[in-house]
């Protein structure tokens, strides 16, 4: 197996990404009304492969705490990055979902040559950077960057929820299910919501004007 400047193996899959150290990017939680947007960045060890990866939607809970696990204690490197409600509202969801990515990218102890991102655009990185469409089911570096995002994210949640146990983030996390939306018109607003999403942006419209 050829070796890169650093001693690391390189990639080989045969295909388009001949001697490149890669890593996987994708992100976790656009479509909730609450909470962060997290990314993830892995580079995996083409000598330590791990069979099964895939998109983490499509792993069972306990599924994909065990490859989270694995990849955290087999990878080459990772990394785990987020962007507040705050800086979703500020900068869009899409913008936040980038950012999120450049800071997971940037916190990987060992610089990759290429980053293959889930989805059809990229983060302006210092690195080269290629866009796979469905990447998080096609990839393994990526399904393992699925993989930590979610579980990551959901971990989040879950300790949102000792926070704020009247919106049952436990159940939901985040996203607009109809219990979701049911306790966000009981409740109210809570600090973690995300003010610019449509049925949050709604329920603040609708408060009544404080008199002087």
């Amino acid at each position: 197996m050829k070796e890169s400047k650093l001693g690391l193996p390189l990639f080989d899959s045969g295909y388009a990404w001949r001697d490149e150290l890669i890593c996987g990017v994708d992100e976790a939680g656009r479509g909730p009304l609450a909470g962060p947007v997290f990314a993830a960045a892995v580079i995996l060890d083409p000598a330590n492969p791990l069979d099964g990866l895939r998109d983490s939607k499509k792993l069972t809970e306990a599924r994909r705490n065990f490859f989270a696990a694995k990849i955290k204690k087999c990878a080459l490197a990772w990394s785990i990055a987020q962007c507040s409600e705050a800086e979703i509202d500020e900068l869009n969801i899409l913008q936040a979902s980038m950012l999120a990515m450049l800071r997971a990218v940037e916190g990987l102890k060992i610089t990759p040559t290429l980053a293959l991102i889930d989805g059809n655009r990229c983060p302006q990185l210092m690195i080269r950077s290629e866009a796979i469409i469905g990447g998080d089911d096609k990839v393994d570096a990526i399904s393992a960057a699925s993989i930590l995002a979610k579980t990551a994210r959901d971990a989040a949640m879950m300790e949102l929820h000792q926070q704020y146990p009247n919106y049952a983030f436990d159940r939901h996390k985040g996203y607009p299910t109809a219990l979701h939306l049911e306790r966000l018109r009981e409740h109210g607003v809570s600090p973690i919501h995300r003010r610019s999403y449509a049925p949050v942006r709604k329920l603040l419209d609708l408060r009544p004007e404080k008199k002087g």
